[in-house]
């Protein structure tokens, strides 16, 4: 089996399921393959990696670089990850989409530059791994607030968000 690409509202955005090898020990699969991965378009150079680990009710975000794109996935654990077009002028300014991501159904999303991204830990013990296509810069981070009214975001919450400060006093668009 191949890896599979779907489409997402954004014609830039996609999810990623790669091929996975499962039987009574677990599973194995590769993760990324820069030849693999550009053969199906998915070009960026990804120059860092990153993991967060977030217990349930954490809400990541909305995290934004305009040079980055990320590509995200969970190894541990299930989320709810949303995407907002922020690119101005975009015909989809303001839009966004959300996702369900695990461990389990091994979904991959690939998160544009110029679009924010941020998630919502459905269950306790997530990890989660970020590639980058730019290294990370304090100077190029932003951030939009998660409950943005004009965004109004369907955040499948049980329970309260747990937020850091910083997400906390993020600005509205």
């Amino acid at each position: 089996m191949p890896i599979n690409v779907f489409d997402t509202d954004f014609t830039e955005a996609k999810i990623f399921v790669p091929e996975v090898f499962e039987d009574e020990r677990g599973f194995f699969k590769e993760t990324y393959s820069t030849v693999k991965y550009h053969a199906l378009g998915l070009a960026d150079e990804f120059v860092q990696d990153s993991v967060s680990f977030s217990k349930k009710n954490v809400i990541r975000g909305l995290h934004y670089d305009r040079r980055m794109s990320k590509f995200v996935q969970v190894l541990r654990g299930r989320i709810f990850d949303v995407i907002v077009d922020l690119r101005e002028g975009s015909p989809t300014h303001l839009r966004w989409q959300g996702f369900y991501l695990s461990e389990n159904d091994h979904r991959q999303l690939y998160v544009p530059p110029g679009f924010g991204h941020g998630f919502l830990a459905l269950s306790d013990d997530v990890v989660f791994l970020y590639k980058h296509g730019a290294l990370y810069d304090p100077a190029n981070e932003a951030a939009v607030r998660w409950n943005d009214p004009k965004l109004a975001i369907a955040w499948p919450l049980d329970g309260q968000p747990i937020l850091s400060a910083k997400d906390r006093a993020a600005p509205f668009v």
